[in-house]
């Protein structure tokens, strides 16, 4: 997906670089339309070793591409809504993406290209300590 732009991603102390997916077209056009994005990342409920940024009720007008309910650390997701609320999953470790309604997919739209070694630490940060602030904004392609 060369002509969209590469994310930096700030999440709590730590920084990183994240790239679009070309599988996910439309979801990666959403989400560009809203940044920069700030929020906070808090740990899922239900889905192992990632953090979420919940949206609530929002609607998109997204369906389902790049789906995946086993993404891998690095791996950021969005959830355009169904039979759970819509989110974002932040990927550290190892997660089946799930609700209280069982077991979900969510389009794979982002991956981490730097900075993924800081991953864990910033989901333990998160479950040690507590919501984390996250800002997402387009950084210059050449950084």
């Amino acid at each position: 997906m060369a002509d969209k732009p590469t994310i930096k991603i700030t999440a709590g102390p730590y920084t990183f670089l994240a790239k679009f997916e070309a599988a996910a077209p439309e979801t990666s056009t959403v989400f560009l339309s809203m940044l920069p994005y700030r929020q906070k990342l808090i740990h899922v409920r239900w889905s192992g070793e990632a953090l979420w940024i919940p949206l609530g009720e929002q609607k998109f007008g997204l369906g389902f591409e790049n789906h995946t309910a086993h993404p891998a650390a690095g791996q950021i997701l969005f959830y355009p809504g169904g039979f759970s609320e819509t989110e974002i999953l932040f990927c550290y470790g190892n997660v089946a993406f799930a609700s209280k309604m069982g077991p979900l997919a969510a389009n794979h739209f982002l991956t981490i290209v730097e900075g993924g070694e800081n991953l864990r630490a910033l989901g333990e940060l998160v479950l040690w300590h507590g919501a984390q602030d996250v800002t997402f904004e387009v950084t210059n392609p050449q950084t």
